[in-house]
């Protein structure tokens, strides 16, 4: 049974990944009009993190959380992961988290691919490429802000709930670290705050919508306090705030791809406490992933 049947344009997309177009007015139609001839865009991830916010506040996230890593960012795996915005034309057959699947061989040769700085992307993506690379990221036209931790209260709810697609992993300290990078400022994404909140507010006259945000909010909030009762989640809420997971938020640039495998407690407190400015590199043998 097809899903999507008279959509031009198709995206699979999570509700903690906004879409940040930095040309015209930020609409999607700007963006489609700068790259007239392309039928997919990659929009590269840039991983967003709490910002050193601890508390649960109930805003615009594209306000509260304006830290996040920099533009090149190879790490970890994770960093330039992207979501393809693909037109609904029949070269692909299936639907795919990053991308669309099931590429139709006679059809290859009508894929006009860019990424987001409007550059045409290799073949060699065509079929299971799912993240940039030094020579295929691109943020100039659109970015993916992913906001994959929010605040650390927020964060606790989170793990307690599970992954979605690895329901076996922990979304425990491994896996904030690797997500929360705060190593720089980013707020373009906030020239939309005013359209947000207008349109917000016209949701909001709705009685039962504002009833069932309420209802969120209130439910969100007093799990994170039963959480928070709990001697495990209220240890682990000390870790996520604590001046040593703070630190590494910053310092993700120095860092080889086995210290993301491995998790924070394989950084010595030696390089923890090493400026964030200075030029240096820390890795460690490949072991056991933690997730």
């Amino acid at each position: 049974m097809p899903i999507i049947t008279d959509a031009k344009w198709a995206v699979c997309i999570d509700v903690d990944e906004f879409i940040n177009i930095k040309i015209g007015d930020g609409t999607l139609d700007d963006l489609f009009a700068a790259v007239p001839d392309a039928n997919m865009i990659a929009m590269t991830w840039r991983l967003f993190g709490n910002a050193d916010i601890a508390a649960f506040e109930d805003d615009l996230i594209i306000r509260q959380f304006t830290r996040c890593a920099p533009e090149y960012a190879r790490k970890p795996h994770q960093a330039w992961g992207f979501k393809t915005l693909f037109q609904n034309t029949g070269i692909f057959k299936k639907l795919g988290v990053h991308r669309p699947k099931g590429l139709n061989p006679q059809l290859v040769d009508q894929i006009n691919w860019v990424n987001g700085s409007g550059v045409p992307l290799p073949e060699s993506m065509y079929r299971n490429g799912w993240r940039s690379t030094v020579t295929t990221y691109g943020y100039d036209m659109v970015q993916l802000n992913h906001y994959a931790v929010r605040s650390a209260e927020s964060f606790l709810v989170k793990r307690d709930r599970g992954r979605v697609n690895h329901v076996d992993r922990d979304q425990g300290l491994s896996y904030w670290f690797r997500m929360n990078n705060n190593a720089e400022e980013d707020t373009s994404i906030q020239r939309m705050i005013p359209r947000v909140e207008k349109e917000l507010a016209r949701f909001m006259e709705d009685d039962e919508i504002a009833a069932m945000h309420a209802h969120c909010v209130k439910a969100h909030r007093a799990k994170i306090d039963a959480l928070r009762q709990t001697q495990n989640y209220a240890n682990f809420y000390q870790d996520l705030i604590g001046p040593r997971m703070r630190k590494l938020a910053h310092m993700h640039t120095h860092f080889g791809s086995n210290v993301f495998l491995s998790g924070p407690d394989c950084v010595p407190d030696e390089i923890v406490a090493r400026d964030p400015d200075d030029t240096f590199f820390f890795t460690v043998e490949r072991g056991e992933t933690q997730h």
